[in-house]
């Protein structure tokens, strides 16, 4: 395997996409909340539709903060349709989501005829192209760095989430398992939930473009649940779940470099597999893993112990 200075960017922009995602998944997860980066991701297309509209014109600074604003509204509709409408929210989630994504469509064709939507990109993103587009050269060490422009979008909000899990780890903490208990100790569990909510949508607009949304979907998802397996600590859920992302995104990579020639394929084709699929199938194997072996909560550690407990039960009587 031939490694370049272009795989290094690309574990980078998937590492960062898959900690800051990992971080927020954690309280999606214990909050019941795991799809809502799916609904943010697909709601977020009229915000794109609306901004082009407006600007007359695909800047990424543009397209990101309508993506971003409609991606609050998101959280904060289901919110509402799940409190005021008396309907579960998972239910409401789907209202909100798949009216917006129809509504960004409608925009879209209607109305913003060159905006070009490239299906397998909103899945799979363009990862792979990301060490490309050069936005910084600072001179480190003797050399230049050509710093890609992915990595200055996800670098801040990877440390934003960072920061927001760390000093308000006891608010998110104890809102997570029972918002009444926190709204009794003083803690405004409302603005903590959207302030989760704010960068859940945040994040997932900003490495929406980089590695798509099955990626941001999977590492909002999976490196939390399993982490959840593994321990029933939160902080060191947290930690454990960024670990799992990072081996994630790294295994992803060499995976998609591999892959192709065990399978017979030509190497030196791009398209051969895509390194933000492979990421989330490397999170789904990890999962696995852990779902069977993890030291308490595993399914062959359980299996194990009813049947210790049966011999223990038949050698008593016998």
């Amino acid at each position: 395997m031939t490694w370049y200075s272009i795989d290094t960017w690309i574990v980078v922009v998937g590492i960062m996409a898959a900690v800051s995602c990992a971080l927020l998944g954690n309280f999606l997860v214990l909050r019941k909340m795991s799809m809502m980066g799916d609904a943010i991701s697909h709601a977020v297309l009229p915000g794109l539709a609306i901004a082009f509209l407006i600007t007359g014109a695909r800047a990424s600074l543009t397209m990101f903060i309508g993506a971003a604003v409609v991606g609050v509204l998101t959280a904060i509709f289901t919110q509402w349709v799940s409190r005021f409408g008396k309907v579960d929210e998972g239910a409401s989630m789907g209202i909100v989501f798949t009216t917006l994504f129809a509504l960004g469509l409608l925009l879209i064709v209607q109305a913003a005829d060159h905006v070009d939507l490239d299906a397998s990109c909103v899945l799979y993103g363009a990862i792979e192209l990301t060490p490309l587009d050069v936005v910084w050269r600072p001179q480190l060490f003797g050399s230049v760095w050509e710093v890609p422009r992915a990595v200055l979008v996800l670098g801040p909000v990877c440390l934003v989430n960072l920061l927001f899990v760390v000093f308000f780890f006891k608010e998110l903490r104890i809102s997570s398992f029972d918002s009444e208990l926190a709204t009794t100790m003083g803690i405004n569990a409302n603005l903590i939930h959207y302030l989760l909510m704010t960068l859940v949508a945040i994040t997932t607009v900003a490495a929406f473009e980089a590695v798509g949304s099955i990626i941001v979907i999977a590492m909002l998802i999976v490196p939390a649940a399993a982490a959840h397996l593994l321990t029933d600590r939160l902080n060191i859920m947290v930690i454990l779940s960024v670990v799992l992302a990072v081996i994630a995104a790294v295994l992803g990579h060499i995976s998609a470099i591999l892959l192709p020639g065990w399978m017979g394929f030509d190497p030196l084709v791009v398209d051969a597999t895509s390194t933000s699929g492979m990421m989330a199938v490397m999170a789904g194997v990890i999962f696995t893993v852990v779902l069977f072996c993890a030291p308490r909560h595993g399914i062959l550690v359980k299996k194990f112990r009813r049947l210790e407990v049966v011999d223990d039960s038949e050698n008593t009587i016998a």
